[in-house]
């Protein structure tokens, strides 16, 4: 008993004691901050001596050290380029909270001319980002390439979307494709790459689709909403710079190996063909254009086609560079390779605008599944040269660029329609009319652009710089092949049947810039105030040519049965019903379009207050040649305008982390190179026709903004904008000029439309917490002309015209992004989770009142996370004993669209007649499309040296 007492005691005590020792722990808390400029150093490591006990400054410089002892203690604070400093400190009681400021002092005169001599600025880093925005002469945002090598995204269209005001269209698999800047279509911005204009691999449109552009490539995205005179006047929306990696200061190497998976693909095959054997050109290139092609000119590759599950994505990038003699000569190379396997389920109604019916009557259901091969590539070389003279000054930079990018995709399509309404269609009995098609498309695109510039400082304050770009573009589409047959549903059962009509077609067009630059920097004081000159212009020479060519197939045996007479698609034999070709469309075109510029440009660089204005002059002889023209009037035909463009910007500096903005730019838009060929192609409803009248857009833009940078990581902005836009084009119904009674559907100019709306930005940061949040607000407004149908006085069906006021096309109410960042540098972790929403929009603007399809408000959500392979130490170092900057190896992982949120595309009303349609589920909507992606992974490695 005694023994049991005893042991108890001391139980007791030894609980008592290790409770008093947690009790006396006291809290060490405080900021690392800069003594000279007093904002916070993030990253900044924090031991007490003679403990265990450590921490690293987060992301607004606060630190937090718990758990220590009662006593006296003395803690040490140390980063690269600052002195390293040390206080004692003293713990009185267990509840003993010391709040204690740390200022850092840089290193000594000597050391630190040192580094700002050899020392270069991080052009990827989010301080370098926030900088820019702070400094930079208009209305910008901007991407930090930190921020995008740690986010969800892989390509710079889904990169663009967390930018605020910014929406994108989304491609078939789901992917971003257009950015629509302040719900200005993708048609109102264009698109640089380091500050040069690069051209289209589109056939038709002169915008360029972002998802070609790998991600990985950028040292920043960059996105300006107001134009200056210097930049190039033809985006209404604004421009967007893709700035790419540049030579470091010292030797560094980047590579990432990932792979990853679609969820799409647990659940289904994926479809693929022979695409490396198909035929790259059509027998009409191979053989003349007085061919007669036969069916053994067609081979099958693009017809042979496999199912199965598909292998791992594989995802990898690599980027060198370093400087040479004495840091004057630098070189950088960096080069992408995503090869991924991506895919959708779709369901897609068809329907017609039946008597005065309101909406339209489906007709038509077709369930599709996309299988898609992606390759998409990029390589990107820089040489710069620069001299300094006598030690001072750089002097003069010469520096050549070189970007080549690509994508191939090799998609294959597969429908099953089902007839609605006719064919002994029967839900009930599981009867219906069916049809299948199968499309397989390869498709090739590349963008390559080779800049050579000079930086000369010829005095003290004349400057000069000039560019030499030679940019072009390339799509191909080869040997797109059609197969379609018929079938039947009985009883639930479904099977195939016979052959149709099938076709081959074969597309390919280039976009070809030759482009100057020259620009000229005279610094002056006028009336006791210093301003800075520039003035220069551009030449650029851009040719486009366009090929298309389809030929149509007949099954040879049109009885043959699917089952039966053949299994494959392959071994269908067909026989050739034009064997010339059908070469006689509006595709087939050449287009030229000279540009010259000129403009003179002021700044005044004293602060508080800062205003650059001035005026842009643009030259515009735009033109086209049909190449096989059938009774047009105008097979050939140009457009020759000049525009003036001035503008001006304020902005006013009360403090250094302040900035209050206005701006007013004039801009213009140029139509599309196939817009204005006077195509006519037959449809079921109405005729397409081009517009070879069709004028440019001119836009006036107002901007002011609001922006606060508290700390060098943070940020706040709320801005107004406005736009009046003069001659907008949009594709509508139109009447014929001559016949009245005519009505045909294209593009074309109608009158006056407004865009306003407000833009809010924030990024916060809370130790190693982080949030960055953007919220946009449009609101547009244009009137067209629409297609009505009524019952006249005498009872019969009669088409009129109305017109009909509506948002702008692509325009959404509300867009917003809202991420959750968590980064702990002393253990080497990094995450986020972000969410985008994009509200109702129009997709497609119909010939009819009331008929336009809206594409459903949606909300996206993706993951990343990143992990530093190696404990790191108190002084700040990994295990292997590099510096704790994110060197070494990390390990990500990306998750994208974790809500499987799927794109739907309704009517806003309703017809009876569609009642027993399935799957019209929407309330007072008709669901015209509902497209399913699923979830894609990406797990890789990281190194960095």
């Amino acid at each position: 008993m005694s023994y049991c007492t005893n042991w108890v005691t001391r139980l007791l005590l030894l609980i008592g004691l290790f409770v008093a020792l947690n009790v006396s722990a006291g809290t060490i808390r405080g900021r690392a901050i800069d003594a000279a400029t007093g904002q916070p150093i993030i990253g900044a490591t924090l031991i007490i001596e003679n403990t265990k006990l450590y921490n690293v400054s987060g992301l607004d410089g606060s630190y937090l050290i718990r758990n220590v002892p009662a006593g006296n203690h003395k803690i040490r604070i140390s980063y690269v380029s600052y002195r390293t400093l040390s206080r004692d400190i003293v713990i009185h009681s267990a509840d003993h909270i010391v709040t204690l400021d740390l200022s850092l002092e840089t290193e000594n005169d000597r050391q630190l001319t040192e580094v700002v001599i050899k020392a270069k600025r991080d052009g990827s880093s989010d301080r370098t980002a926030r900088d820019l925005e702070r400094n930079a002469l208009q209305v910008t945002n901007i991407v930090s390439g930190r921020s995008i090598e740690l986010s969800p995204d892989l390509t710079v269209a889904n990169v663009i979307q967390r930018v605020s005001g910014i929406s994108i269209e989304r491609n078939s698999n789901g992917d971003g494709q257009y950015a629509i800047l302040r719900g200005m279509d993708k048609r109102y911005n264009y698109t640089l790459v380091n500050g040069v204009k690069i051209p289209s691999p589109d056939n038709r449109y002169r915008y360029v689709p972002l998802d070609i552009f790998p991600a990985e490539l950028l040292d920043r995205l960059e996105v300006y909403k107001a134009l200056t005179p210097s930049m190039e006047g033809d985006a209404v929306g604004g421009a967007i710079n893709m700035v790419m990696r540049d030579a470091p200061d010292h030797f560094t190497v980047l590579a990432n190996v990932a792979t990853g998976y679609s969820e799409l693909f647990f659940n289904r095959p994926f479809v693929g063909f022979d695409a490396k054997n198909i035929n790259l050109k059509s027998p009409y290139e191979q053989l003349g254009n007085q061919y007669s092609a036969k069916s053994t000119d067609f081979n099958k590759a693009s017809a042979t086609y496999t199912r199965q599950s598909p292998p791992p994505n594989l995802i990898g990038s690599f980027t060198i560079g370093n400087r040479f003699l004495n840091q004057r000569f630098g070189v950088m190379l960096a080069g992408s390779l995503q090869n991924t396997f991506r895919g959708s389920n779709s369901l897609f109604f068809n329907g017609d605008v039946v008597d005065t019916l309101r909406g339209i009557t489906l007709n038509k259901q077709s369930e599709r599944m996309y299988s898609e091969h992606q390759t998409r590539y990029g390589l990107h070389a820089k040489l710069d040269f620069r001299t300094n003279r006598d030690g001072g000054p750089e002097r003069h930079k010469i520096q050549w660029f070189n970007a080549l990018i690509g994508l191939t995709n090799e998609q294959i399509r597969e429908t099953k329609s089902t007839e609605l309404g006719i064919g002994g269609f029967d839900p009930i009995l599981g009867n219906a009319s069916l049809g299948y098609e199968t499309r397989s498309r390869l498709t090739k695109q590349k963008i390559y652009n080779s800049t050579l510039q000079g930086t000369h400082q010829l005095t003290e304050n004349l400057g000069l710089n000039w560019s030499a770009v030679y940019s072009t573009a390339l799509n191909e589409v080869p040997d797109q092949t059609y197969i379609p047959l018929l079938g039947i549903r009985k009883n639930f059962v479904e099977q195939r049947t016979t052959v149709q009509d099938g076709q081959r077609r074969w597309e390919h067009n280039t976009d070809t810039d030759l482009a100057g630059y020259l620009n000229l920097t005279l610094k002056t004081t006028v009336a006791g105030v210093r301003v800075e000159w520039m003035t220069g212009g551009l030449y650029r020479d851009k040719q486009r040519t366009n090929f298309y060519n389809n030929y149509t197939l007949r099954p040879s045996n049109p009885f043959a049965q699917y089952g039966a007479d053949f299994t494959d698609y392959n071994q269908i034999s067909w026989t050739i019903q034009n064997p010339l070709g059908s070469v006689a469309s509006a595709l087939n075109y050449d287009a030229s379009e000279q540009t010259a510029s000129g403009y003179l440009q002021f700044r005044t660089t004293d602060q508080p207050l800062e205003v650059i204005g001035g005026v842009r002059v643009e030259h515009t002889d735009q033109g086209y040649a049909m190449k096989f023209p059938i009774g047009e009037d105008n097979p050939t035909g140009s457009q020759i305008y000049t525009d003036v463009l001035p503008s001006l910007h304020l902005r006013y500096r009360s403090n250094e982390q302040t900035n209050w903005r206005l701006s007013y730019f004039r801009s213009l838009n140029r139509p599309g190179f196939f817009e204005i060929v006077p195509y006519r192609i037959v449809n079921e409803e109405y005729q397409e026709r081009g517009n070879p009248n069709l004028k440019r857009v001119i836009a006036d833009n107002v901007d002011l903004r609001y922006e606060f940078f508290p700390r060098p990581l943070e940020q706040f902005m709320v801005g107004l904008f406005y736009k009046h836009v003069q001659d907008p084009i949009e594709y509508t119904l139109q009447k014929d000029a001559i016949r009245g009674q005519d009505l045909y559907y294209g593009p074309g100019n109608f009158g006056n439309a407004t865009n306003f709306g407000l833009e809010i930005d924030a990024i916060k940061y809370v130790r190693q917490w982080g949030l960055k949040a953007n919220y946009t607000y449009t609101h547009s407004r244009i009137t067209t002309p629409k297609s009505k149908r009524i019952r006249n006085e005498q009872g019969d069906l009669q088409t009129i015209t109305v017109n009909q006021t509506r948002s702008l096309y692509g325009q959404s109410a509300h867009v917003a992004n809202l991420s959750l960042l968590y980064k702990d540098a002393g253990r080497g972790w990094d995450a986020q989770v972000a969410a985008s929403y994009t509200g109702p929009r129009i997709n497609t603007v119909s010939q009819f009142v009331d008929n336009d399809l809206y594409q459903k408000g949606f909300v996206q959500m993706d993951a990343s996370v990143e992990k530093r392979i190696g404990k790191a130490d108190r002084s700040g170092r990994t295990n292997s004993g590099r510096a704790n900057s994110g060197r070494g190896f990390l390990l990500f992982a990306k998750a994208n669209n974790l809500l499987n949120t799927p794109t739907e595309i309704f009517i806003k009303n309703v017809n009876s007649k569609n009642a027993d349609v399935p799957s019209q589920d929407i309330s007072g909507k008709t669901l015209i499309r509902r497209d399913f992606y699923q979830r894609s992974y990406v797990l890789g490695i990281r190194y960095k040296l």
